[in-house]
């Protein structure tokens, strides 16, 4: 019996064939049909555009925070950038979460929105949960953790530096004798400052900056705070240094802009001295007195 080599390579032609006619533009090598399902499978999901930030277009710079006496103070400027142009001159970097947090966040603005709306729908659930359980800073802090590392671990990270403050409401808790009292009281009330990064990295401590303001903020906040001088320092004082700070990054920051909001959680009392709550206010449309007048004998100035 001869072999015949058609019979090889007629329906292997045809085969071919029939996927030349499916290989559509964008390189999807999948066999065409004209039913509803086959055109839901040959939808390649390559062929969308990303849906995720490979990198951040539009940009706010940093966020800055202390501690002081009777509570916790952020300062962020009103700039988003657009690459290395300044476009967007009235975003607000620092949001209100409850009634006892504020967070700064830097970096992408489209990452930053939506972890706006992960946080009002934290909120929102809470509070209709009525519990009697109340977020406070550490609670968002640990959520805003987990919600970065979940996200780095996919590979399609939040691309945000974020600065959480505020002031632990005091709730009604049991206290068991294993407790000390030093426990109680960090579980009870107390000012907290804590950052959060893209990666999922922690950390807390009296003063925080983002950005620029990593390098160049730090040794201002830590000398008006260091050796647990933010204890006794007066929100005035506090205020003073965190205007310092802004002028410093307007100066050196290509990407910062002398329009800044800040923000504090303070703890407030009656004339006796005794608590009588905690109060989140903001201060918007903020600048500084700067002096430029060394740049007039610079050449290209004019």
């Amino acid at each position: 019996m001869s072999l015949n080599h058609l019979t090889f390579t007629e329906p292997w032609s045809h085969k071919g064939e029939d996927l030349r006619q499916g290989y559509v533009a964008d390189r999807n090598f999948v066999p065409a049909s004209s039913s509803a399902a086959a055109v839901s499978y040959n939808h390649d999901v390559a062929s969308d555009p990303r849906t995720h930030t490979t990198s951040p277009i539009v940009t706010g710079t940093s966020v800055i925070g202390l501690k002081y006496k009777d509570g916790v103070m952020l300062a962020a400027d009103n700039l988003a950038s657009y690459g290395s142009m300044a476009r967007f001159r009235d975003i607000e970097r620092i949001l209100k979460v409850g009634d006892h947090t504020i967070i700064g966040i830097g970096g992408d603005i489209s990452d930053l929105q939506y972890i706006e709306n992960l946080l009002n729908q934290l909120t929102i659930s809470e509070r209709d949960a009525a519990d009697g359980h109340i977020l406070g800073p550490e609670q968002i802090y640990e959520y805003l953790s987990r919600v970065m590392y979940n996200r780095r671990s996919k590979m399609n990270p939040l691309w945000n530096a974020i600065v959480v403050a505020g002031i632990n409401p005091v709730t009604r808790r049991i206290v068991t004798p294993a407790m000390t009292p030093s426990l109680e009281q960090k579980n009870r009330q107390g000012a907290f400052l804590g950052f959060v990064d893209l990666l999922g990295t922690t950390y807390s401590a009296p003063v925080i900056a983002t950005g620029m303001g990593s390098a160049m903020a730090i040794p201002l906040l830590r000398k008006a705070t260091d050796n647990d001088a933010w204890k006794t320092l007066e929100a005035d004082d506090a205020r003073k240094v965190l205007d310092e700070c802004m002028k410093v990054l307007f100066y050196r920051d290509a990407r910062s802009l002398n329009k800044f909001t800040v923000a504090k959680v303070a703890s407030t009392t009656d004339e006796s001295g005794a608590s009588t709550g905690i109060a989140v206010t903001f201060e918007k449309d903020q600048s500084v007195a700067t002096q430029w007048a060394f740049a007039e004998k610079q050449y290209g100035y004019k």
